[in-house]
């Protein structure tokens, strides 16, 4: 329901347009009437209304002016101009406020009919407009922030290959020189505990300072597991390149000075990993912020501890354990029993080679590698919530086993949903595609239909097609195009159209790209066979 404002000096002219207005359209409403131009202003910034009918010629403040003030306090109020003078300097001056509309009087009911229309037009079409502006942006606000928890996540199994600081840069709209990882860890006061609650709410939290942060960064929030949450940083080129040092307190003291802010009883602890220069080495990055964080836990009255590189002279011996730990998740996630219990041996070796650990930093170790194995079987849409209890009083050969155990269980897991529910949930991906590939589908749709994340999805049709899937898509549109040319009755851009693609010019590039012909020329070669 659209809301009007009727401002004349004339009590006859206001009573009239009220009339004609409310008796003959469902949609819009008189909401009030106003005798002059002063009136109008007060009226219009307590009401808001959508349309304005404005006498030019008033006493006192007169209808342009009336104009001007209203529209500094509301641009978006349309106005219809109503004047007994026919004279260009009247239209001339309040066409200059953007007013489009003007009717003389004594004006017919099918003109002032007519005006509101138009301008009701106007107005719901441009909230239309806003409205799938604004439903765009949050789309892509929300499928941004699901790439980003995905590339985290993917990141810190070494799963990702093949998305580069460029493509992330393009995608942000700035130039990212390097990356490296936080892991922030939210850690309870002495005498309180943590609840599922305080978790949720903190990582709420952490994403809405995400952009209050850093300055010469963009930040990548990773998923909440237990009470750690990896945070990538991708440092934007700036003229004059900041010390990495340097931007590191900067950070980490702002995020304290915001945790400060609020109620939490607990204490923000923050390991950092190494910037690096490639995408694929920000694994490394990760493992460095693990062991900076298992330092800092030990260390009192520190709020970070900036890891240092493996293999440099000051290298935390628990580096060799994180190699494997990677080698293991690796076998796991392949689902390759024989490869996890090699491996496994190693990775017991690396813990027995010390007669002088504790069980309970055994125990220690095992807990963040479960927490490594539930990130990933996230991360591949796998929904698997058994962990075991260890206690930390048990023989480290008892923790042992239980953590093999565990281990094979999780393979045979991610064996049968491989070998059955990866398969059919592909084959289901296949047959939407096949079928919904004229619609404006994506990757995020897809992935919700079939009920996986995102990145597995896009991985699944790397490993087993060969291709991404805007390949495929692409692949089966163009097929359907090319079967579409040998009916001499459709236009290429009906087909352009019919196959998916809204701009022929693009449509055309792609055709070329994958047959080596333009459309026309695909068509040509066609009928004369």
């Amino acid at each position: 329901m659209l809301s009007i404002l009727i401002v004349d000096d004339e009590v006859i002219e206001r009573k009239a347009l009220t009339k004609i207005i409310n008796s003959s359209l469902k949609d819009v409403r008189v909401i009030g009437e106003a005798p002059n131009g002063r009136k109008a202003i007060e009226m219009a910034a307590e009401h808001r209304p959508d349309i304005i009918f404005m006498d030019i010629k008033m006493p006192g403040v007169d209808g342009v002016q009336a104009v001007k003030e209203i529209r500094k306090m509301d641009p978006g109020i349309r106005f219809i101009m109503v004047s007994a003078f026919n004279t260009f300097e009247y239209a001339k001056e309040v066409m200059q406020q953007g007013v489009k509309e003007y009717i003389l009087k004594p004006s017919s009911k099918q003109d002032i009919l007519e005006a509101v229309a138009r301008v009701s037009s106007d107005i719901l079409e441009e909230r239309k407009l806003r409205e799938e502006q604004q439903s765009l942006r949050e789309n892509l606000e929300r499928a941004v922030s699901i790439a980003q928890k995905e590339w985290v996540s993917s990141l810190l199994v070494n799963s990702v290959r093949d998305i580069t600081f460029d493509e992330w840069g393009q995608l942000l709209g700035v130039e990212i020189t390097s990356g490296y990882i936080m892991l922030l860890s939210l850690q309870p006061r002495a005498n309180a505990e943590l609840s599922i609650s305080d978790r949720q709410n903190w990582y709420m939290w952490l994403k809405e300072v995400q952009k209050s942060v850093g300055k010469n960064e963009e930040m990548m929030i990773g998923q909440l597991t237990d009470s750690q949450v990896p945070v990538l940083f991708l440092c934007k080129k700036t003229e004059e390149k900041p010390k990495f040092k340097t931007s590191v307190q900067v950070i980490v003291e702002r995020l304290h000075h915001l945790f400060q802010k609020e109620s939490f009883q607990a204490e923000l602890r923050i390991g950092v990993g190494l910037p690096y220069n490639h995408a694929h080495e920000l694994n490394q990055s990760y493992h460095e912020a693990v062991l900076a964080l298992k330092q800092l836990l030990k260390t009192p009255n520190r709020k970070y501890i900036i890891g240092v590189k493996q293999g440099s002279s000051q290298e935390n011996p628990e580096n060799g354990v994180l190699e494997v730990e990677k080698k293991l998740l690796e076998a796991v996630r392949q689902g390759d029993v024989n490869q996890v219990l090699y491996i496994f041996d190693t990775f017991v070796a690396k813990h027995a080679d010390d007669k002088n650990v504790k069980a309970v930093l055994v125990k220690k170790s095992f807990d963040e590698l479960f927490i490594l194995l539930s990130r990933m079987l996230h991360d591949l849409g796998i929904s698997y919530e058994q962990t075991p209890t260890i206690d930390v009083f048990e023989d480290r050969n008892v923790i042992f086993e239980k953590g093999k155990s565990h281990l094979l269980s999780v393979v045979h897991h991610v064996q049968v949903w491989r070998n059955n529910h990866a398969k059919g949930m592909l084959h289901k991906a296949k047959e939407y595609i096949e079928k919904h590939f004229a619609d404006s589908i994506t990757l995020e749709s897809v992935a919700e239909f079939v009920e996986l994340s995102p990145f597995y999805l896009s991985k699944l049709f790397k490993d087993r097609f060969g291709m991404t899937f805007i390949d495929y898509l692409t692949e089966i549109r163009i097929q359907h195009a090319k079967a579409e040319m040998v009916d001499p009755g459709k236009s290429l851009k009906e087909i352009c159209y019919s196959v998916g693609y809204k701009d022929p010019n693009y449509f055309s590039r792609v055709f070329k790209k994958q047959t080596g012909l333009s459309p026309s020329e695909f068509r040509k070669a066609t009928v004369s066979q």
